[in-house]
């Protein structure tokens, strides 16, 4: 097998970084690298960040929670992660998480990569680091999600 390189992920010149759904988005190993094997974004965000719960039908999905605190929901159970905390939410489950803290930090992997196309096709350029989120259409956003068979189960999470 071919030694695989990621040199945007290694020189932490990672792909330019989006705005989606609020979030400051960017992929640092992109699915065209692993073979559609698997992605890996990174997701920067504020305290009561929360999408909607939602059901991947093709990805398994990996959190890890680098800054902050993050409680994940994965079908019933709850789990309040800080940094260095990994959470599981595997393909066909009903998930979602909301940022606890004044400012968060995760990676996410995605296995297969497919959904990254979803992320970036739905995100708005970041122009300066101090700009505001980016305005966006949430029902837009969920209508675009068929293709990618992610569905919305409910609302976003609340303490």
């Amino acid at each position: 097998m071919t030694d695989l390189w990621f040199p945007d992920a290694r020189t932490g010149t990672a792909q330019e970084p989006f705005w989606f759904l609020g979030s400051r988005t960017r992929v640092l190993v992109p699915g065209s690298e692993t073979r559609g094997a698997l992605s890996i974004m990174e997701f920067s965000e504020t305290a009561g960040h929360s999408p909607p719960h939602h059901v991947h039908e093709d990805e398994e999905e990996i959190w890890i929670v680098l800054d902050g605190k993050i409680s994940f929901f994965v079908g019933d159970q709850r789990h309040d992660l800080q940094p260095g905390e990994v959470a599981y939410g595997p393909r066909g489950v009903p998930h979602s998480y909301l940022v606890r803290s004044q400012t968060a930090r995760m990676a996410v992997a995605f296995a297969p990569s497919c959904i990254e196309e979803w992320f970036t096709a739905n995100g708005t350029p970041v122009s300066s680091i101090d700009e505001a989120p980016a305005p966006f259409d949430i029902a837009t956003i969920i209508a675009s999600a068929e293709a990618f068979h992610l569905r919305v189960e409910g609302p976003p999470p609340t303490e």
